[in-house]
């Protein structure tokens, strides 16, 4: 049995340039980013009309929803998509002078489990935010269509999967070549023959083949997507739906670099806070020592505080949860880059949290041996290097 398959891929005919939008989850302290990808597309076919941006997200979003559903039916029932059956999309993405490769395909649902402990073969690398699921139902459970904005990772330092398709690209159907908006740096596409992708499925599995734990996948990015389409899948059982379009990329690509993602507090009582959390590492914290810079308008100020957990985003997420818990009017967002944190903390009652992050050679043996992280422990890159949506595939 092979665990990543060809897809019926549909793809916009032309406009790729306004087409292809960053994933619906970044950006979600900046509306002005948001306003302005609004004034580039216009009017034109988009990925962004038919996906909700989470910076919009709100008690009751049936409105949008509906819009959104029917405009993918106008774009099926229209003359926007081509349909290339069978297909898998050797992708290279350029960005900040680096290449990342990676190849787009489908995976099946029943192989992926985000709860922690799992043995499946494609497991989530964090903590799974329960509360986070249905509102991406309602989004999901009744569109024709999926965008994937979902990376998988696979732990393969012999590059034996991906790294070999760079040399053959030559011999590959163009599937698409354009620069992504708002810095998002320059994406090829190109059809993989039946030949390449049995070589791809073939290589993926020989990456298992003699390990006692068959983890395959870890995801990357869009976790919580994934884990809406498994949702979906168990509502319905609709076989379409069953799987799920995704890109697979190597962990051990150059390309691929672990950022932390940062913590910034709103609505804090700021003396409060940080009075309970440094009593609390205090009382429950070992010996090992982890370094934060908390952010307090235009003060900086290091501190030191016993551990509680392996990373210092444990330490701190573990705290802020319960924290929240007790202080309902306390809201949070996760963010990349040392200068957003900074800029967002410029006002009254935020806190902001830098800190080190962990090292990507890290991650497969973390979730093998403690079944996932915390959430939001890592980012792959900065906002503007995450995955555009661009391809579709039908799911109704």
């Amino acid at each position: 049995m092979k665990h990543f398959t060809p897809a019926d891929i549909l793809l916009p005919k032309k406009d790729f340039e306004t087409w292809a939008v960053v994933a619906c989850d970044q950006y979600t302290s900046e509306p002005d980013y948001w306003h302005d990808v609004e004034a580039k597309v216009g009017d034109k076919p988009s990925a962004l009309h038919i996906i909700l941006p989470e910076i919009y997200l709100a008690p009751d979003n049936s409105a949008r929803i509906a819009k959104i559903n029917a405009t993918m039916q106008e774009y099926l029932d229209g003359d926007v998509f081509d349909v290339y059956e069978n297909s898998m999309i050797y992708v290279e993405r350029e960005s900040n002078n680096t290449i990342r490769r990676g190849v787009v395909g489908l995976i099946d649902l029943e192989d992926y489990d985000y709860t922690k402990g799992s043995s499946a073969l494609i497991r989530a690398t964090e903590a799974t935010v329960l509360e986070r699921i249905p509102p991406r139902v309602q989004i999901r459970k009744d569109a024709p269509l999926e965008m994937p904005h979902i990376l998988l990772l696979i732990d393969d330092p012999a590059l034996s999967v991906i790294e070999p398709l760079a040399d053959q690209k030559d011999d590959f159907k163009p599937a698409y070549n354009f620069e992504l908006m708002k810095n998002g740096g320059h994406i090829d596409g190109w059809f993989l023959p039946a030949q390449a992708q049995e070589a791809v499925q073939n290589a993926l599995e020989a990456l298992i083949a003699d390990k006692d734990d068959k983890l395959l996948f870890a995801v990357g990015d869009g976790n919580h997507s994934l884990a809406t389409a498994k949702e979906c899948y168990n509502l319905t059982k609709n076989p379409l739906a069953r799987y799920a379009l995704v890109e697979i990329v190597n962990i051990h690509d150059k390309s691929i670099e672990f950022e932390p993602i940062y913590r910034v507090l709103f609505n804090v009582d700021k003396n409060d806070f940080m009075s309970k959390f440094i009593a609390h590492t205090e009382a429950l914290g070992g010996d090992a020592l982890q370094q934060f810079t908390v952010i307090d308008q235009d003060k900086e100020t290091d501190i030191s505080v016993k551990a509680t957990a392996k990373l210092p985003v444990g330490t701190l997420q573990t705290f802020i949860d319960g924290y929240m818990e007790d202080h309902p009017e306390v809201k949070i967002d996760y963010i990349h880059g040392t200068d957003v944190t900074r800029s967002l903390c410029k006002e009254d009652k935020t806190l902001g949290f830098i800190f080190e992050g962990m090292g990507k050679e890290d991650l497969f043996p973390a979730i093998v041996a403690d079944g996932s992280l915390p959430r939001k422990t890592f980012s792959m890159g900065h906002a503007e290097d995450k995955r555009f949506y661009i391809e579709a595939r039908k799911i109704k």
